[in-house]
């Protein structure tokens, strides 16, 4: 875990920063080494995953005070799961959570934090070669589904998913997947390997995206993170 930061704004990263974040995470999903599952989701270049009859959204919720994510709960998913702090690794590309633990997430700590201002970033393995990882399903996510951030000041943030997306890496758009979609909005992206399993490179080619933006807060009713037990509240 790093030190608390200063700012509790949850600011969008600027400059070199945010430069290096579009580059380091491309990177990621070009390099991330997996085996394929059967179920994972295939693509075009651009494409919606599923996309139903579109639900009426709720209205954004104004963005939170900084605080660093510490659970993620995505009910739809029966998805629980802690969330890691993580930087960049030795090759410039955001560490994901080791093969070992592939029930948890990364958070990407340079960038925003899941509520604050911006596009907070949170990663996580489609599967590995013994079985299915944290977002196995996250393509069957649709509009309109809910998503649960525990946060280290003891809120949760509630953020509600607008839209899920396939981006293969010959034309992946970093600031279209990283960028916020609206200034001054909290939002999140959840990010997986998707498309097609190459056997020679050892990856996935595709990257699913799903855009997520904050509309509620709530406390836990007993005090603990989703993805720190059973004893957490339910979302």
């Amino acid at each position: 875990m790093t030190e608390e930061r200063a700012s509790g704004t949850g600011r969008l990263l600027t400059g070199v920063a945010w430069a290096a974040l579009l580059v380091a995470l491309w990177l990621w999903g070009r390099d991330i080494t997996e085996v394929p599952m059967p179920s994972s989701p295939t693509t075009g270049d651009v494409a919606a995953v599923g996309r139903p009859a579109a639900p009426e959204l709720p209205p954004p919720h104004p963005p939170l005070p900084g605080a660093r994510p510490q659970g993620l709960a995505i009910k739809a998913m029966n998805i629980r799961a802690p969330v890691e702090e993580r930087g960049l690794n030795g090759l410039g590309a955001v560490d994901p959570p080791p093969f070992d633990r592939p029930g948890a997430v990364s958070w990407y700590r340079d960038g925003p934090r899941p509520g604050g201002i911006g596009a907070a970033v949170l990663v996580g393995h489609l599967d590995t070669d013994r079985a299915p990882a944290v977002f196995h399903r996250l393509g069957d996510l649709r509009r309109g589904a809910k998503v649960s951030v525990a946060r280290a000041d003891g809120s949760i943030a509630e953020f509600t998913v607008e839209d899920v997306a396939v981006f293969t890496k010959d034309h992946f758009d970093a600031a279209k997947v990283y960028g916020p979609r609206e200034r001054g909005r909290a939002e999140l992206r959840l990010i997986t390997c998707g498309g097609s399993y190459d056997r020679d490179r050892h990856s996935y080619d595709a990257n699913l995206v799903v855009y997520a933006y904050l509309t509620g807060t709530t406390e836990p009713a007993t005090g603990a993170a989703p993805g720190s037990g059973s004893s957490g509240r339910t979302v």
